[in-house]
């Protein structure tokens, strides 16, 4: 049984929105886990996309944590019907104990996931952070009102000091409606219990419990090794056939296994991807070789993204520059592609702006050279084929890098060449080494 809710407190009201709103935050993120698609305001390639689909969103491939978090958000809520005075002391100990230990697990987890974000992913979604920061901030509500504060006084069961006082020089009854004393009545002395409802040593105690929960989490996510395939599929459309002697790639040309790379100059997972796979090329001493096939993730060449981002602005300008080095010179190609995905003196990789890209392909090849290439249209024919892919082996989400070997694909995340052979294997049907 609870109160009335129009007799609530403000706290118990912020209690329950902040509870709602973070179970809907987690809900929606864990329904585009299982279903697929894409996030409102998140296009594939896109910081958000990033972070939603890395191996950290998930426990072990499996389970979402998003799923975890919204099962914890919606245990809150339940609970927090059953603090009010009205409830039997033993039930209302019991809810205000669920929601400690629950609000300090959601709280670890929050400071894991922000640090995830930040520093292992190197990309922030919004909606992660928003549900994060909403659970902070309930957690801090819980822990508040459980421990420091006195629960039930704040729900208006203080005693009526002045009728008392009252009633002492008068000799009469105070006149109240004092609900500590119409619930000492009848029967629940408790509500008029001036202790905090949990107390400090026990509420430390839970809290502590629910932060072991959080770390249990963050601990499952390094022992359990999480999935390297994002999506895979099989397309149902005849995908463009690739001469491999007359495209960029990274490999020798008469190779037996080429695998096609859909890729964007803007996106670290590409970029993380790129720098394994020659020691993949040496895995299979010469047998594999990866045709470049630039996917810019901006509509503006590319019809199959739906929208845009400020991330993939230059997308297909810096595709048309590269195809422009190859086409011009091969040999300058290579050393051009290495410097776009090279981390840049003493920083983490960041994606090459297009002036700089500009500029380092001049420097290579000349601007007689460039010119003359750039006015190719072997750029936009190849560009459209490459797209033509891209739409052809879109699945539940646009994102990039993609790897492509005879009607199979693949959206990967690997962590080294091993998972990346391992990908081409088990994925893509490519025979190991």
């Amino acid at each position: 049984m609870t109160t009335f809710p129009r007799s609530w407190p403000w706290w118990r009201w912020a209690l329950t929105v902040l509870s709602a709103l973070a179970f809907a935050l987690s809900s929606y993120l864990s329904l585009h886990y299982l279903m697929g698609g894409s996030v409102i305001g998140c296009s594939g390639g896109s910081a958000c996309e990033e972070v939603l689909s890395s191996r950290w969103s998930a426990i072990g491939g499996v389970v979402p944590v998003s799923g975890l978090a919204a099962g914890t958000y919606l245990a809150i809520l339940l609970a927090s019907f059953f603090i009010g005075p009205a409830t039997p002391a033993p039930d209302r100990r019991l809810a205000w104990s669920a929601m400690l230990i629950l609000a300090a697990a959601a709280a670890g987890s929050a400071v894991w996931f922000i640090i995830v974000q930040k520093w292992i992913v190197g990309a922030l979604c919004p909606y992660c952070i928003a549900t994060h920061i909403t659970g902070l901030l309930l957690a801090a509500l819980i822990i508040w009102r459980a421990i420091i504060r006195y629960g039930d006084i704040a729900d208006g069961s203080r005693p009526n000091r002045g009728s008392i006082s009252g009633a002492a020089h008068t000799g009469t009854a105070p006149i109240s409606t004092n609900r500590a004393a119409i619930a000492a009545a009848a029967g629940n002395p408790s509500s008029a219990d001036p202790r905090p409802v949990i107390g400090l040593v026990p509420g430390i105690s839970l809290t502590i419990i629910g932060l072991a929960l959080a770390g249990t989490i963050a601990v499952l996510q390094f022992r359990i090794a999480p999935r390297a395939v994002y999506r895979s599929g099989r397309s149902i459309a005849s995908l463009p056939v690739i001469d491999p002697h007359a495209v960029p790639l990274v490999g020798s040309p008469d190779a037996p296994y080429v695998v096609t790379l859909l890729f964007d100059y803007n996106c670290p997972h590409c970029q993380k991807m790129y720098a394994m796979l020659e020691e993949s090329i040496s895995r299979y001493n010469g047998k594999l070789a990866f045709a470049l096939c630039p996917a810019p993730l901006n509509s503006q060449c590319n019809p199959y993204v739906a929208q845009d981002t400020e991330q993939f602005k230059d997308s297909c300008e810096l595709a048309k520059i590269g195809l422009t080095v190859w086409r011009a010179d091969r040999e300058a190609f290579a050393a051009f592609d290495r410097w776009m995905f090279s981390p840049q003196p003493g920083e983490r990789w960041r994606p090459r702006a297009l002036d700089a890209a500009k500029a380092k392909a001049i420097e290579l090849m000349g601007q007689a050279k460039f010119d003359a290439a750039r006015a190719d249209p072997w750029i936009e024919q190849y560009m459209q084929t490459s797209i033509r892919t891209f739409g052809d082996t879109i699945q539940n989400g646009n994102a990039v890098p993609k790897l492509v070997f005879g009607s199979r694909w693949v959206t990967p995340e690997p962590r080294d060449a091993d998972e990346l052979i391992s990908i081409l294997h088990d994925s893509l049907a490519v025979p190991l080494p």
